[in-house]
């Protein structure tokens, strides 16, 4: 059997956002089911080049298939500057859990904005008010991008408001976006009164104060994936209805890592965890919502979903170039 080598190119077109996140949806429900295995993320810290290395395995059932597969993933901040080379790349192995046999190597960058940006999506259908219009982007780099092609799929996005201290980035983001949306630039207090918002920063001192953000606004705090790293004010935490993704990872890394290591925020101030919200085990939105975050540090059940609709997809349509990856002669 044959191996697909999936490129960015390939990934980006594969990774059709609509089936996206529907499968990111299935793996939080898998998950939530116990239809899911995902051994905790391991990270291997390298500090003196400023970075680190994270291996993300998983295997998950949902309705009518079942996947694995392990992401090899980094984030070395400096590496824009010094190396001319991204935050973060990854590499994903999607594999046949019944044989083995690995299906296809992708590309996991590409993978990992639009797994990401689905899951906000995902968060955003079930926490958010359902006739929002307006979408407040703190920082404009390119997870920004797949949170708005995202969240536009699970609703009627109109308006975007995006906040970041780099003018050329916000130009940027206006120049790609704004033929389909109403983009404007605006401060940190104008985004968060959106309907819905999601920080993608990695601040380690937070920058959302609590008396601007809207009444009823939705928040998915996408940008704290290590520990120390924190974007809203811990007001916003408690005042809100907090959602998780996964407890061990969030407490540890996520954006409530801070005030739960302090001791400021406890689990009796965690309403629940994504999966649950999305089998009916806990409560979406209701009418006496206020604020409402979701705290995402991105799952591998996620990446597996992911690569499971990039495979399926440029399989039918011949996408990728196929390779003899490993013999498989007996």
């Amino acid at each position: 059997m044959e191996t697909l080598l999936l490129n960015p190119a390939a990934v980006e077109e594969s990774a059709q956002l609509p089936a996206v996140v529907d499968a990111v949806e299935a793996a939080f429900a898998a998950y939530a089911r116990g239809d899911a295995q995902m051994p905790a993320k391991s990270y291997i810290d390298l500090p003196q080049y400023d970075g680190d290395f994270r291996s993300m395995p998983a295997y998950l059932e949902a309705d009518d298939w079942d996947g694995a597969g392990i992401k090899w993933v980094n984030s070395h901040p400096s590496n824009p500057e010094d190396h001319g080379l991204p935050t973060v790349m990854g590499t994903m192995i999607y594999s046949d859990p019944e044989t083995a046999v690995p299906l296809a190597v992708i590309d996991g960058t590409t993978l990992t904005r639009k797994r990401t940006g689905a899951a906000a999506a995902v968060a955003t259908d079930h926490l958010a008010v359902a006739d929002a219009t307006s979408l407040g982007l703190v920082g404009a780099g390119v997870q920004a991008h797949a949170q708005l092609d995202a969240i536009a799929t699970v609703r009627d996005i109109e308006t975007v408001v995006v906040a970041d201290k780099d003018p050329d980035a916000v130009a940027a983001f206006r120049a790609d976006a704004g033929d389909e949306f109403e983009v404007r630039e605006g401060s940190i207090a104008d985004a968060v009164g959106c309907d819905v918002v999601s920080t993608t920063t990695p601040v380690r001192d937070p920058i959302v104060p609590r008396e601007a953000v809207g009444d009823h606004t939705h928040i998915n705090a996408m940008g704290a994936d290590a520990e120390g790293k924190h974007e809203l004010d811990d007001e916003i935490l408690l005042d809100a209805k907090l959602v998780i993704d996964d407890h061990a990872q969030c407490t540890h890394s996520g954006e409530i890592n801070v005030p739960y290591a302090a001791g400021t925020l406890g689990d009796e101030d965690i309403h629940a965890e994504l999966g649950e919200v999305v089998i009916g085990e806990a409560s979406g939105r209701t009418d006496e919502d206020g604020i409402t975050v979701f705290d995402s540090t991105g799952l591998a059940i996620q990446d597996v979903a992911s690569a499971h609709v990039v495979y399926e997809y440029a399989r039918e349509h011949g996408v990728g170039e196929s390779m003899e990856l490993v013999g498989t002669d007996l």
